[in-house]
C-alpha cells in the first residue's frame, strides 16, 4: 500500500512529535537542574509522561489515516505509563527516604504510631 498522507496530517504529527521531544529535553533540564534526588524526581516523570503522550497521539494519528481504520493500540503505551509513573515515583521518594535515615542524613523522622500528623498553618 503506497498511500500519501495529507499535509495536514503530516503537519499535526510532526508538531506533536516537536513537543514530545521539547518536554523530553525540559524534563532533562529540570533533571540536571535540580540539586537533591527528590527534588529531581518531578522534572522527568511530568514531562516524560506528556511527551510520551504526545508521541502515541501522533503515532495514532498517523497509523489511523494511513490505515483508514481507528488505531488505538499506541495509546495503551500512554495508559500503561500513566498508571506506572506514579507509582515507581513513590517507591523510589521511599527508598531514598530510608536510605537518608539510615545514614542519619537531613532527612525527617518517621511519624509514631499512635502520633497525629503535624498541622500545617
Amino acid at each position: 500500500m503506497n498511500f500519501a498522507l495529507p499535509s495536514w496530517i503530516e503537519g499535526i504529527v510532526a508538531l506533536l512529535l516537536v513537543a514530545g521531544g521539547l518536554l523530553a529535553l525540559t524534563g532533562a533540564i529540570g533533571l540536571l537542574r535540580y540539586g537533591d534526588f527528590f527534588r529531581r524526581m518531578h522534572p522527568p516523570a511530568l514531562a516524560t509522561t506528556l511527551s510520551a503522550l504526545c508521541v502515541t497521539l501522533a503515532s495514532s494519528i498517523h497509523f489511523s489515516v494511513l490505515e483508514q481504520q481507528l488505531a488505538l493500540h499506541p495509546l495503551l503505551i500512554n495508559a500503561l505509563l500513566a498508571i506506572t509513573a506514579p507509582v515507581t515515583t513513590v517507591l523510589l521518594a521511599r527508598a531514598a527516604l530510608a536510605r537518608g535515615r539510615d545514614m542519619s542524613a537531613d532527612v525527617p523522622p518517621p511519624l509514631a504510631a499512635n502520633e497525629p500528623p503535624p498541622q500545617r498553618r
